[in-house]
């Protein structure tokens, strides 16, 4: 790693709470070393680097990734719900639901 600092955002999202950490880190990090750095995983113990899966700026990215200057590192939580299965159950309940409205005007 050079001693060039570039600046990074590190992101991870709950259902009530966001945290945004801002940091400058050392060109030539990876994704992990940053958010190892950035002290996110001591504020959200439930993290886990090996489960949770990580993008920049909503791409999937992989840990060992090198970041780049005004890279955002997001940390994805798992799915509660397979957005397939929502979607089939959805539509069976739309076959069982009367079509329209009302009665058609003539």
């Amino acid at each position: 790693m050079s001693d060039k600092k570039i600046n990074i955002e590190v992101v991870y999202a709950l259902p009530d709470e966001q945290t945004l950490l801002k940091q400058s880190v050392p060109e030539g990090m990876t994704v992990a070393e940053a958010v190892k750095l950035c002290g996110i995983l001591d504020k959200h113990p439930e993290i886990d680097l090996a489960a949770n899966k990580l993008g920049i700026f909503g791409k999937l990215t992989r840990a060992d990734a090198v970041l780049r200057d005004k890279d955002r590192i997001e940390i994805y939580r798992p799915l509660t719900a397979d957005p397939k299965e929502v979607r089939r159950k959805r539509a069976e309940e739309g076959k069982v639901m009367k079509k329209g409205g009302g009665a058609a005007e003539a």
